[in-house]
């Protein structure tokens, strides 16, 4: 295991590598406020590959947006486009998680011939919302972005609070949220902070319609595997029962835990991994 980093013109990616370069590659994507830690517990039982996690921007120890740019979903997915290209990989695996699976369901869908297969833990596609709510989705992004402006940065009490938050925050055991926080947390000037961009927890300025999100998953060329938690998000679950069609080679399986279950139980989840890349 050890650190990366990756210069890119507009910010420096960071991440964790498990494994030798010289084994198939599989590309790990976190979830929101989540960094590349999430992947410690799962990585090192897919030993015939080499794992790459990311810190997206503006998570772990990646860089911030600058102070006039936001979080859109799209530039994540032009950040990760731009980490493979400087990289030169080529057939990838994509393993994401929560949202990291939804933009690894894009990043597939937009540029198949980069990706080999697609693993999805506790995400199937994008979230949506009708077109009808779209000024209202603008309104409250816009809103929550100047509140948030004019807000001074919370920071923890001590590190124990901060574990204490995360695993609230994250409906998680206090472990998985130690892993995360360790990786997610800096001491400045004598005070604990978040590494974290605040600007994160902003609204989303406008989600895709269901016909996106359908045009998307028919995009998807490469097989995919779904992973649920038996106590995982239901709306994950109720997704995947409605769009299921919508992906040409799917397998789709459950496995014991919540929604970070690959970070609290990862070796059902390795498993089922395993068991499906060696059946592609």
């Amino acid at each position: 295991m050890q650190d990366i980093r990756i210069a890119l013109p507009h910010l420096t990616i960071t991440g964790i590598q498990f494994g030798q370069t010289d084994k198939p590659l599989v590309l790990a994507l976190h979830g929101w406020l989540d960094n590349a830690a999430t992947f410690t517990h799962l990585a090192p039982m897919l030993e015939d590959y080499c794992v790459v996690a990311l810190d997206l921007p503006g998570h772990g120890m990646s860089s911030h947006r600058s102070p006039d740019a936001h979080y859109h979903q799209m530039d994540f997915v032009q950040d990760i486009h731009a980490c493979v290209v400087e990289q030169g990989w080529s057939d990838v695996i994509l393993l994401g998680h929560s949202m990291g699976g939804i933009l690894g369901s894009i990043y597939a869908a937009v540029f198949p011939e980069r990706v080999k297969c697609l693993i999805s833990i506790e995400a199937f596609g994008p979230l949506t919302e009708h077109a009808s709510t779209s000024t209202d989705q603008l309104r409250r992004s816009i809103e929550s972005r100047l509140s948030m402006a004019h807000r001074e940065a919370k920071h923890p009490e001590d590190f124990e609070s901060a574990v204490r938050a995360r695993a609230l925050a994250g409906d998680m055991g206090r472990e998985a949220a130690r892993i995360l926080v360790e990786r997610n947390i800096e001491e400045r000037e004598g005070q604990l902070s978040w590494r974290t961009d605040r600007r994160l927890r902003t609204i989303s300025s406008l989600r895709l319609t269901e016909e996106q999100a359908e045009a998307i998953l028919n995009g998807i060329a490469c097989p995919m595997l779904l992973i649920h938690g038996e106590q995982g998000f239901e709306k994950v679950k109720a997704n995947a029962e409605r769009r299921q069609g919508w992906v040409k080679s799917l397998t789709r399986t459950t496995c014991p835990g919540g929604h970070h279950l690959h970070l609290e139980a990862p070796l059902d989840v390795a498993e089922q991994i395993i068991y499906f890349l060696n059946n592609q």
